[in-house]
């Protein structure tokens, strides 16, 4: 039991060390999105219905609730195995599994709702395009201009045939309107990356949520059955 014991604890403490790198990582993630360029360009246009300012505030918050979280439950089972306490141990599980709970309705919420990320983008990409188009003069024009400069594109390909004077005046400087790439392609292809990584490091803390919540339970029972055999044989004269 003692053996198990020693090997539970190594293990936790290396899982914790992960654990909490991980959360580092969602954090550093969120955050980048949140401050990034390409994203707070589309965050800030002031559109009445823009549904990517909402999924972009609320991905946000949850992302530092999810990494506060992990590191919590990991400075929790590096603590309990240290003191070899139970309570903590069981404090420890608990944060362990409010994380894989928080990242398994993420992770669900991310391939149920796979376009809607790309598509509330898009939509406001289209909308500024599209009013800018009909009113050379709009103020929305210097907005078209710094999207176009962020993700390095010139335009979208339109039916209407009217684009050229527009994309001259709102393209990066120095790159021909009729040889840049669609701007809604490049958006698509940019998230596209972005959302995969994502994808990927949710994958993999899932994972290390799973483990870490089997070596939390085991090192509870070990504690509890090893504090109960010290105790066995042992009375008290009274």
């Amino acid at each position: 039991l003692r053996c198990g014991m020693r090997s539970t604890k190594c293990q936790l403490l290396v899982t914790s060390l992960c654990v909490m790198l991980l959360g580092l990582s969602i954090a550093t993630l969120s955050t980048v999105t949140h401050y990034g360029l390409h994203f707070t360009l589309l965050s800030d246009i002031s559109l009445e219905d823009n549904s990517y300012r909402v999924i972009h505030h609320t991905a946000f918050y949850l992302g530092i609730c999810l990494s506060m979280t992990l590191i919590l439950a990991a400075l929790l089972s590096s603590a309990a195995t240290v003191r070899e306490s139970q309570c903590l141990t069981a404090m420890g599980f608990f944060c362990f599994a409010l994380a894989f709970c928080g990242l398994l309705l993420a992770a669900c919420w991310r391939y149920t709702h796979s376009t809607e990320v790309e598509d509330s983008m898009m939509d406001v990409y289209d909308r500024v395009y599209e009013e800018v188009r009909r009113n050379p003069s709009s103020f929305r024009r210097h907005e078209l201009t710094a999207i176009h400069q962020a993700f390095l594109c010139c335009g979208k390909h339109s039916p209407f045939g009217d684009t050229a004077n527009i994309e001259q005046k709102t393209c990066p400087p120095g790159q021909v309107w009729d040889a840049g790439q669609d701007c809604l392609q490049e958006i698509q292809h940019f998230l596209k990356k972005h959302l995969d990584f994502a994808s990927t490091l949710l994958g993999v803390t899932i994972a290390f949520m799973i483990y870490g919540m089997i070596l939390t339970s085991f090192l509870w029972f070990s504690i509890h059955f090893s504090s109960n055999l010290e105790r066995k044989g042992k009375y008290i004269l009274r």
